[in-house]
């Protein structure tokens, strides 16, 4: 053979060397390319029913972020089993996630379809969690749609898939809770009230009805136990109702919002006795709450808080209370209750007329026109295009609720219901602030005996506060203006958040619990629903 052919034959020989490597690799790399595409494709199968889920696997080229075998993989998986198993102290419902089950399955998974199974049903959970620890776990308009209505603000639940891909796993699952300091306060004595439980909690209830200072024996004991208990008052020996008793009595009278007269009557009685488990409820209550208005904004550096059970409203400057005022809302009626929702203050009318929400208007004045056309002659009734009418040529028997045409109004004046000023942050409730001419209702210890508005017990002092940012002399402002008599609108340069809130159970700076009563039994239907959700008290050793 000569060197030519010589030379072409190993030509060959390395090409078909190359071939049979090129072959060889190709087998070895069949399966586990087919492996890959068959788990893609099972990750697609699985998603396809939640559109979420199906649009984020599509988005991440159907890769699986929690059963692959990379290190941020097992990162994701180990913050996720810590975060989950975390959720009972923060009052979330822990056997809805099934933390356990999922764990066992992560051990014993084989093959691509209960792989790409387990990592779809790992992140339908991590969504429930994220969304319940981020922005609640039940939704307030379900519990009560007509005054429950505030708006929780929700996120995509897509971006929470693509936040954790994005993110330290550690440091997404910590971020989730809400970060305000009255969430963390509460956390800590939800902890704090949990280990009290599991030591028999604040002891035997009083067995007395209401008890007076000079008052001694058995039940005085008891009373002064449980106060020791509760951290109101020193232990001491004594069996008599004494001064340091009723100081320990208006202690606590101060922190549940009853008058601090420091004797131990019916009503301060029956909170007395209200047990730890009750209290506990409306902590955690009260962090579901919070969670509801897990604004990502924040609630604004200055806005106004009105709190329905505590019968406050105040202003907040950066997080510290700068002006508050009692109050007066809403009855707990049906019809009169006190909506939760926010808004914004726009503005304030100083000497306002009251235009007669139609549904009182027919409910309440109808009926004694009916009788006597003279009736409420402190209310205007006018036609469509706002013209007084002669109520002397009026038959009013012969409206109702449905057909009555009138409008009624009372023009500004001292005996306005709506006294001399009101402060306006427009919104579908027809829900206000304002003034009333009935003060002697601020002196009763509970307040609700509005028909839904929330009246101020010091609307003037309020009006300077919020004028403070735009006059330099805010009371001689508004006292010029109010001393004109007309109906003046004064339009607030800056708006003003507005957030009515319903909190039984809240904390004072230091940490310090306040508990409220439930004037329309809100909290009970919410931890009801917590309840049913799997949120369950308990006791916790340490």
């Amino acid at each position: 053979m000569n060197s030519q052919g010589g030379a072409r034959a190993a030509i060959f020989r390395v090409v078909a060397v190359c071939a049979m490597a090129v072959v060889l690799h190709l087998v070895s790399i069949a399966p586990a390319s087919a492996q890959v595409t068959a788990f893609k494709q099972a990750i697609a199968e699985a998603a396809a029913k939640d559109k979420d889920l199906a649009a984020f696997y599509k988005a991440n080229k159907f890769k699986p972020i929690w059963v692959g075998r990379t290190g941020k993989d097992r990162s994701r998986r180990e913050a996720f089993i810590k975060a989950v198993r975390a959720a009972p102290m923060h009052g979330l419902p822990a056997p809805k996630y099934a933390i356990d089950d999922l764990v066992a399955r992560m051990k014993s998974v084989k093959g691509a379809e209960a792989r790409a199974q387990l990592e779809v049903d790992i992140s339908t959970t991590f969504l429930e969690y994220a969304t319940d620890m981020q922005t609640g776990a039940v939704d307030p308009r379900r519990i009560d749609p007509v005054f429950m209505v505030r708006q929780v603000p929700y996120r995509s639940r897509v971006s929470y898939l693509t936040n954790l891909v994005k993110s330290s796993p550690r440091g997404f699952f910590k971020a989730l809770a809400p970060r305000s300091e009255e969430y963390a306060r509460l956390m800590k004595a939800k902890l704090t009230y949990e280990k009290a439980l599991a030591r028999g909690g604040w002891g035997p209830k009083v067995p007395a009805k209401s008890l007076k200072p000079g008052a001694s024996g058995a039940p005085v004991v008891a009373l002064r136990n449980r106060l020791v208990a509760m951290g109101y008052m020193k232990r001491s020996s004594s069996a008599s109702y004494d001064g340091a008793l009723a100081a320990g009595v208006q202690q606590f009278q101060l922190a549940h919002g009853l008058t601090p007269d420091g004797v131990a009557g019916a009503g301060t009685m029956i909170e007395i006795n209200t047990g730890m488990d009750k209290r506990l409820q409306s902590i955690i209550v009260a962090m579901e709450r919070e969670r509801w208005m897990n604004i990502p904004e924040g609630r604004g550096k200055r806005h106004v808080l009105v709190n329905i059970p505590d019968f406050t409203a105040k202003i907040m400057d950066n997080g510290k209370v700068t002006f508050e005022t009692i109050t007066v809302v809403g009855k707990n009626d049906p019809d009169r209750e006190t909506p939760e929702f926010s808004d914004v203050m726009e503005f304030m009318v100083i000497n306002p007329s009251w235009y007669v929400p139609r549904s009182i208007a027919t409910k309440e004045y109808l009926p004694l026109l009916r009788r006597n056309s003279g009736a409420v002659r402190h209310l205007e009734i006018t036609d469509s295009r706002g013209r007084v009418v002669n109520r002397g040529a009026v038959n009013f028997a012969q409206y109702n609720e449905r057909n009555f045409p009138f409008n009624m109004r009372q023009p500004p004046s001292r005996r306005n219901a709506l006294g001399l000023v009101k402060f306006m942050f427009p919104n579908k409730h027809n829900i206000y602030l304002h003034d009333t001419p009935a003060k002697n209702l601020f002196d009763r210890e509970r307040r609700d005996f509005s028909h839904g508005c929330v009246r101020l017990g010091k609307p003037f002092d309020f009006a300077y506060a919020l004028l403070a940012r735009q006059e330099s002399n805010p009371e001689a402002y508004f006292q010029s203006v109010l001393n004109t008599g007309s109906e003046t609108r004064v339009n607030l340069k800056q708006d003003v958040p507005v957030h009515i809130i319903y909190r039984t159970a809240y904390t004072t700076p230091k940490g310090q619990m306040q508990f409220r009563r439930d004037v329309y039994n809100r909290d009970r239907k919410i931890f009801a629903a917590l309840s049913r959700a799997g949120v369950s008290l308990r006791a916790v050793q340490g």
